[in-house]
C-alpha cells in the first residue's frame, strides 16, 4: 500500500534522527539514510513484499550502516552523486494545459476523488522521483482508478498550491511551509495523461516558504 507524503517524511525524519544519534552528524546522517534506501531498492520485489515492517527494517539497516562506519573509523560516508534535474519555476502555460491542470489541482487540493478520476485519461500513469531519499514507488502507476487511489492517499494531510512548474501549471505540496513534493502533468485534449512527482528533498529546497 502506498504511504502518504506525511508518512514518508515521518519515516525519513525518524531514520535521520537514528543516524544522527548513532553517528553524531546530521550531514552524515542524510547520506547514511540515502544508503539505507539504496539497500531497500536493491532488494527484489519479492524480498520487499516479505518485509512486514519496512520502517523497522530500514531502522535496523541505518543503525547497521552507522556501526559499520564507526568500526571502520570513517569520518562520514562517501557522497552520492546527484545528476537529475530539479523542477524549475516556469513562464506562462498554454490555455488548454492551464485549464486541465487547474481541474486536476483543484481535485487534488480538495481530496475530491471522483473529480480527480474525471480529469484523468484511462491510461494515465504516475512516475515518482524519490531520489533514493524517500520510500517512493519504484515502478510507474498505471490506469485512472489506480492513479486516483495512489494520489488520494499520497496527498492526504499536506497543503497543495497551484504554481508554475517547468513552464506549465503544476502543484506544489508543502508541510509547515516546506515543500515536500512538486507535481507536473502532461495533458492531451481534456485529460491528464501523465503525472510527474518530484519527492527528492534535494530538488525541493527552492520551493520552501519562509
Amino acid at each position: 500500500m502506498t504511504d502518504s507524503l506525511t508518512e514518508m517524511l515521518d519515516e525519513r525524519r525518524h531514520l535521520i534522527d537514528v543516524a544522527t544519534w548513532l553517528f553524531g552528524s546530521e550531514t552524515a546522517a542524510d547520506q547514511i539514510v540515502q544508503e539505507t534506501y539504496r539497500r531497500w531498492y536493491a532488494l527484489t520485489e519479492a524480498e520487499r513484499a516479505a518485509i512486514t515492517s519496512p520502517r523497522a527494517w530500514l531502522t535496523r539497516v541505518a543503525g547497521g550502516i552507522c556501526l559499520e562506519l564507526l568500526a571502520a573509523g570513517a569520518p562520514h560516508p562517501p557522497p552520492v552523486p546527484r545528476t537529475a534535474p530539479r523542477p524549475r519555476r516556469g513562464l506562462v502555460p498554454s490555455v488548454r494545459h492551464d485549464h486541465v491542470a487547474h481541474r486536476f489541482a483543484a481535485a487534488c487540493s480538495t481530496g475530491d476523488a471522483p473529480a480527480l478520476r474525471a480529469v484523468l485519461s484511462p491510461d494515465v500513469l504516475v512516475v515518482s522521483d524519490g531520489g533514493g531519499k524517500v520510500r517512493a514507488p519504484l515502478d510507474p502507476t498505471h490506469g485512472a482508478e489506480a492513479v486516483t487511489r495512489y494520489l488520494s492517499r499520497l496527498l492526504a494531510g499536506v497543503e497543495a498550491a497551484v504554481e508554475p512548474v517547468n513552464g506549465r501549471t503544476g502543484l506544489v505540496l508543502r508541510q509547515n511551509g516546506r515543500a515536500v513534493a512538486v507535481v507536473s502533468v502532461s495533458v492531451a485534449a481534456t485529460d491528464v495523461t501523465a503525472v510527474w512527482i518530484v519527492l527528492n528533498p534535494d530538488k525541493l529546497e527552492g520551493w520552501h516558504r519562509p
